[in-house]
């Protein structure tokens, strides 16, 4: 696995143990191609794996970009493979479910590669419209299998974009009503592409640990 722009542009990623779909390298391409400029920009890699496309982020100016992965075994590569990275990047070692009730910020982008075979993505996606996790102008996009059928809105998240690829797709989703989001006390909003990012934990690459 490589990264395929931004200042790392082919930089090796390693692939560690256990069950992992890494984004292919034209799907991955054609997603930062369509999120453009990305300095500056808040970015939150949901079920990470090997941390290809948080890593990936990074490369083209995301700042900071926080990783989250479950698996346990998974920690040790990951590290090795954003230790190079020299911007904020961050591992939470947590289920994505709880990530996003606890979160202390809210993202400009949040990505989603959650594992084909499981269910009720759409309840998850829901759930996370309605968290704050993603910033009122911000993007949330998720791929999922081809054969599944998708709503265009889904909790206070409106569909406004899909990119097939193969047998998968990217759904690019956007917020749409804000009236029944919570107040974002300890969740600043930061703006999307233009704004300034509220700072997250400024602990580059270290990696803090959540129990299941």
């Amino acid at each position: 696995m490589r990264i395929t722009g931004g200042r790392y542009r082919g930089r090796r990623i390693a692939c560690p143990p256990g069950v992992i779909r890494p984004a292919m390298d034209r799907m991955r391409e054609s997603l930062f191609s369509i999120l453009g400029n990305l300095e500056g920009i808040s970015f939150l890699d949901l079920f990470s794996g090997s941390g290809l496309v948080g890593i990936e982020a990074a490369s083209r100016g995301a700042d900071p970009v926080h990783l989250v992965e479950r698996d346990k075994g998974k920690r040790q590569t990951i590290q090795q493979n954003i230790d190079f990275v020299e911007s904020d990047i961050h591992l939470f070692l947590s289920r994505a479910e709880k990530f996003i009730q606890t979160a202390k910020i809210s993202y400009d982008i949040v990505y989603a590669d959650p594992p084909f075979p499981m269910g009720g993505k759409q309840k998850f996606t829901d759930t996370l419209s309605r968290s704050g996790v993603v910033n009122s102008r911000g993007t949330f996009i998720i791929h999922h299998p081809a054969e599944e059928h998708w709503e265009e809105q889904i909790g206070l998240f409106t569909c406004y974009d899909k990119r097939t690829y193969g047998r998968s797709i990217l759904r690019f989703f956007r917020c749409t009503d804000q009236a029944d989001r919570p107040e974002q006390a300890v969740r600043p909003e930061q703006g999307n592409h233009a704004d300034t990012h509220a700072q997250a934990d400024r602990n580059r690459r270290s990696s803090q640990t959540d129990e299941n």
